[in-house]
This record gives structure tokens, C-alpha cells and sequence, in this order.
């Protein structure tokens, strides 16, 4: 096998850290949210509804989360028949409704926060904000890359 380049190695470390941390993330997540009847997939969705500036179709959640379309239409379906999650007519396209919180959706939303603050507290201790905004903007730059090699590939396979 031929040797790799210390970035390529420090890259493939970085990923499978990566890996390990979104799995890690997911567990620990469903654990948080789980007395509020979510799990991280329904938490991550209705957080990118809520942090919105305005109401947007299944498709532009999406796309902001990196994440199938069918996984999110998917989950967007199940948190509606809970109440959790309401459509609106879309001005701008027939089909594609736009996605809200309901009052119960926003609820279970903010006490899902609630429990997230102190823990994120927690799981920070001993980072310094330096070293998370350094994470923060290496990880940022690594999914711009990577969205933009992606839209390549889209727009080869079209």
C-alpha cells in the first residue's frame, strides 16, 4: 500500500473521529430528548424549523441539514400526525408546503433546549472557547468542500 501524506493521514484520523463522535452524538442525544418524545433525527429537524427565518419546504430543511430528503419528508410526516409539526400553504410552489412548529412542537422544542444547555455546559468542560471555535471552523471549511464536491457529482449523474 502506498504511503500516505501526513495531511491524508491526519484527515482519515479526523474522519473516524468523526464517525465515532456522530454515532457517540446520536446516542447521547436520543438519551437527552427522550423525555420529551423525540429522538436527535426529530430534535435535529425541528431545530432547523425553529432556527429558521421563515418557514421553509421539506426540501430546504434538507438541504441546510446535509440530509436526505426522504429521511427528513419521513420524519416531518411522523412529527405532523403527532401534533408536533404543522404544513402551510407555500406561496411559491403548489406542492411543496411549508413546515412550522406547532405550540406543542415549539414546547417540546424548548424543554429539549432546556436539557441541552447545562449538558452542552458539561460536555464542554475543559475546552476553551478558542478550541471550539478552531473545531467549529475546521469542520465548517471540511462540509463546504465536501457539499461542493458533491454538487459536482449531482450535477454529473444528471
Amino acid at each position: 500500500m502506498p504511503r500516505r501524506s501526513p495531511s491524508a493521514e491526519m484527515l482519515t484520523d479526523l474522519v473516524l473521529t468523526l464517525f465515532r463522535v456522530n454515532n457517540a452524538t446520536l446516542v447521547w442525544g436520543d438519551r437527552l430528548v427522550r423525555p420529551f418524545g423525540l429522538t436527535s433525527a426529530r430534535w435535529q429537524i425541528m431545530g432547523a424549523i425553529a432556527y429558521a427565518d421563515r418557514p421553509q419546504p421539506v426540501a430546504w430543511l434538507a438541504r441546510d441539514l446535509g440530509a436526505n430528503r426522504q429521511n427528513v419528508q419521513r420524519i416531518v410526516n411522523e412529527l405532523a400526525q403527532e401534533g408536533l409539526l404543522r404544513f402551510e400553504n407555500n406561496p411559491h410552489h403548489k406542492r411543496a408546503q411549508l413546515v412550522l412548529l406547532t405550540t406543542a412542537g415549539r414546547r417540546a422544542y424548548d424543554d429539549a433546549i432546556q436539557a441541552w444547555d447545562p449538558a452542552a455546559d458539561d460536555l464542554a468542560t475543559g475546552l476553551s472557547l478558542d478550541d471550539l471555535a478552531t473545531a467549529v471552523r475546521v469542520l465548517g471549511v471540511l462540509r463546504s468542500r465536501l457539499a461542493a464536491s458533491n454538487a459536482g457529482e449531482d450535477e454529473a449523474d444528471a
